[in-house]
């Protein structure tokens, strides 16, 4: 149960080494012990650092499980592990693949694994997370999507059209979720310091993860549906979309 203070007792993290999900695990951990359920991908070889990371900011237990995104099929004994223990009062959803860009839209396996990850997978998760919260009345589902979604661009427009339907699935799930208690965050951030853009040149407005982790806790306490890491990529993206197609082919992002 999540307390008066907004603090969970058990938190789910689907893409268990996800390093922003490790961190915003890590922000919770920050007010109190909380115990962590990991889903990874089996032979993930970062497995163990993440569980001794948990266990360092004071988890109270680890629990890991098995977790193929490009399975669903898999998907519904995951999250019955995952419940079995009890209630989950926040799930989130933080796993992806970025892929080189111009390789992805040339290379038919490499773009449909892109899509069963990204979207395909998180769309799984999300209807039986969903119905899980709505069947005990509350929780919290944190869902990573990303600016690059929100208005594809040539440079990444395989990636930004699977994290596009992604985001839509998530926000949409929030809406008919309201009335029965659970809530959604969707977070849109822009370059985070990670392994996952550790290869591509830095953008303006970077960010670290742990403060895309402040800004995640800070908002589901808020009761926030939505928010841009760093903020002013709100005010980025808004002028980005109302430029015209043919001005924004032309702009070197």
């Amino acid at each position: 149960m999540i307390d008066a203070t907004g603090n969970p007792q058990t938190i789910l993290l689907l893409g268990g080494t996800s390093e922003i999900g490790l961190a915003i695990c890590a922000e919770y951990l920050r007010a109190q012990p909380i115990r962590i359920i990991l889903a990874c991908m089996p032979g993930d070889p970062l497995v163990d650092e993440s569980v001794e990371q948990l266990k360092t900011c004071g988890a109270s237990s680890v629990e890991v499980l098995d977790f193929d995104a490009t399975e669903p099929g898999s998907h519904p004994s995951v999250i019955e592990a995952a419940w079995a223990g009890g209630d989950v009062d926040v799930a989130i959803v933080a796993f992806g693949v970025l892929g080189d860009a111009e390789e992805l839209w040339q290379d038919q396996a490499k773009a449909v694994f892109a899509a069963q990850v990204n979207y395909t997978g998180a769309l799984s998760v999300g209807v039986l997370i969903g119905q899980r919260m709505k069947a005990q009345g509350y929780g919290q589902i944190i869902a990573m999507s990303t600016v690059a979604g929100e208005k594809v661009r040539r440079s990444n427009f395989v990636y930004g059209s699977t994290k596009a339907g992604m985001d839509a699935f998530y926000r949409n799930l929030g809406q008919a979720l309201e009335p029965f208690g659970p809530k959604v965050l969707v977070i849109r951030p822009g370059q985070v310091r990670t392994r996952m853009s550790a290869h591509v040149k830095e953008a303006p407005l970077t960010i670290n993860k742990e403060d895309v982790a402040a800004q995640a806790v800070q908002a589901v306490r808020k009761g926030k549906d939505l928010i841009w890491a760093p903020p002013p990529f709100q005010f980025v993206m808004l002028a980005l979309k109302h430029i015209p197609d043919p001005i924004f082919r032309r702009l070197p992002i």
